[in-house]
């Protein structure tokens, strides 16, 4: 499936047009493409390979998965890779989209394995500054960058809601909020990670996109890419603080554990010491040899109040310290 767009002399013209019509309009210098290419095939990737002239490792990079994302400069183009990010409302897990871009002097050909990613946003925050369209394939650039960056912001943030509901429960002793905190600690982490590896490279793409002499981005775009750029900084900052905040969580439950299980040591520790007491006044009185008091009723009195005194003398000592 592919989207097409024409823009001349900064207006939209054409929409949706056949992409075998985009020779007819890339040698016009006043003519500006947009293609958009989801699940391409080996001969969409020779046709746009032709067309353009694109560099044949920027070509095997976007075919294939999994790349960094970067900003690669060539002679006549420049390749991206970016990442849009969701999270599942439900489970709070999150997924990664890699989007593949060619920008050339009047052409932006994005492409993207599946539908995963709403290629509408980026077409509504293109409609919705129309009158950056003609300072050239840099407005499609920063359309793209917006709202890819706005939606790690919103990844950021659902992650930052989650953290916070589960130091909200940290405290809690019962099992079922112990086993829930470990396990979103445990899946937090993870999305932690895969969230930084697609954000902190960011900052290196858009600050190299913004070097005047790659001639992608113009003079009167300066302000607007800075804006980009400073909501990848703080999505970076805020990331990095997210990261800080699970590990504290992290080791904050193992350290509540570990004064639990103390605290239940010691609660078991002191009734041992208790019982402890009696069983050695008994066992000594159960010898078979004469004791103090043997076969008289003064002696099982004295034995019993022996017991008693101790055991309890034992139980307000533990209680003082706090160890029952």
């Amino acid at each position: 499936m592919a989207r097409t767009r024409l823009y001349r002399s900064g207006n939209l013209i054409l929409e949706d047009f056949p992409a075998e019509d985009i020779s007819e309009y890339v040698s016009d210098p006043s003519a500006m493409v947009w293609l958009d290419l989801c699940a391409p095939t080996p001969a969409d990737f020779e046709m746009i390979s032709e067309e353009f002239g694109l560099h044949a490792l920027a070509v095997e990079d976007a075919r294939h998965d999994h790349q960094r994302p970067k900003l690669d400069c060539y002679r006549t183009h420049s390749f991206l890779s970016a990442y849009a990010v969701t999270t599942d409302a439900g489970s709070g897990e999150l997924s990664a989209t890699e989007i593949s871009v060619f920008i050339t002097d009047n052409a932006l050909i994005t492409i993207h394995k599946d539908d995963s990613f709403d290629v509408e946003q980026v077409v509504a925050r293109w409609d919705s500054n129309p009158d950056l369209a003609k300072h050239g394939v840099g407005f499609l650039v920063h359309g793209l960058l917006d709202v890819l960056v706005d939606g790690h912001f919103d990844a950021v943030q659902e992650l930052d809601d989650r953290i916070e509901e589960v130091e909200d429960i940290l405290f809690e002793d019962g099992s079922r909020e112990i086993e829930s905190v470990q396990r979103r600690s445990f899946e937090l982490r993870k999305s932690l990670v895969k969230l930084r590896r697609v954000v902190l490279p960011m900052r290196e793409v858009v600050n190299t996109l913004l070097r005047r002499d790659l001639h992608i981005v113009h003079e009167p775009l300066m302000p607007y890419f800075q804006d980009v750029y400073d909501h990848v900084l703080r999505a970076t900052e805020w990331t990095e603080s997210l990261r800080d905040m699970i590990t504290s969580v992290m080791e904050t439950n193992l350290t509540i554990q570990s004064n639990r299980m103390n605290l239940i040591m010691k609660k078991v520790t002191s009734w041992a010491s208790i019982i402890a007491v009696p069983t050695a006044i008994t066992g000594f009185y159960g010898q078979n040899v004469p004791y103090p008091g043997f076969n008289a009723e003064w002696g099982f009195v004295a034995s019993t109040a022996l017991m008693v005194v101790l055991s309890i003398g034992l139980y307000i000592s533990f209680k003082r310290r706090d160890w029952i």
